[in-house]
């Protein structure tokens, strides 16, 4: 037995197989990490928001788990991970509850930072626009449908974190914020078509998607925009 073992690990093909399923292991490490991350982030500026709305506890764990995750659940459902990682991992529904207990309880020092529910929310839009282009390309979508779905993983949690406390979503009212996530997708796919590591990919697009997003809060960035006529101009027209 132990020379048939011996046997196959010198075929030519056997260290190409090993080495292709511990990238894979190593992509996948990565992205689960980056999502748990966004999930995390994303957790506590759906949390920060309902103490600022003054909601109890329990409205509180509901905001920070729809923030959290509505992004990945609708990602995972479009590529067909059925169920949810959201739902079926139990890591997803700890981070969160962590996030929510933790701004629940010390808010105050969460408070402190400047503007802490943008800030949360541009960390949270960074990583999972990666982590959602890169499952999706996990899951064989071609680089336009992953780079749209990076988007929509980024953009999703902070929509229904806004619409939950009945406020304008954030994606639809401020600056740089979809763009901002569109792009940082579109990074980790041209690296990846690229043949640019996994980890470079992903750092890379997300430090350019969270450096884009929080200097556009600083300076006011915005894309141009279609200004309705004022009544003296439609007058004249």
């Amino acid at each position: 037995m132990k020379s048939r073992i011996a046997c196959d690990q010198r075929r030519p093909g056997y260290r190409h197989k090993r080495m292709v399923l511990n990238e894979h292991i190593l992509i996948n490490t990565l992205f689960v990490s980056f999502d748990l991350g966004g999930t995390f982030v994303f957790a506590l500026s759906g949390a920060s928001s309902a103490v600022k709305h003054r909601l109890d506890l329990f409205r509180v764990l509901v905001l920070f788990y729809a923030a959290g995750n509505s992004g990945g659940i609708a990602r995972d459902v479009m590529i067909g991970a059925i169920p949810p990682a959201a739902i079926n991992d139990w890591r997803y529904v700890a981070v969160s509850i962590l996030a929510g207990i933790i701004t629940f309880f010390w808010y105050r020092i969460i408070d402190r930072l400047s503007s802490p529910v943008l800030v949360f929310d541009a960390a949270g839009l960074a990583l999972f626009a990666v982590s959602g282009a890169g499952k999706a390309l996990a899951f064989h979508a071609g680089p336009v449908a992953a780079t749209l779905l990076g988007m929509l993983t980024g953009i999703g949690g902070g929509m229904v974190r806004d619409v939950l406390v009945r406020e304008i979503p954030t994606v639809l009212r401020t600056e740089l914020y979809a763009v901002a996530a569109l792009i940082g997708a579109a990074t980790l796919v041209i690296g990846r078509m690229l043949n640019v590591a996994s980890g470079a990919a992903a750092a890379a697009g997300a430090i350019l998607c969270f450096g884009l997003r929080f200097v556009a809060m600083r300076r006011g960035w915005q894309l141009p925009s279609v200004h309705p006529l004022k009544e003296s101009e439609r007058t004249t027209t």
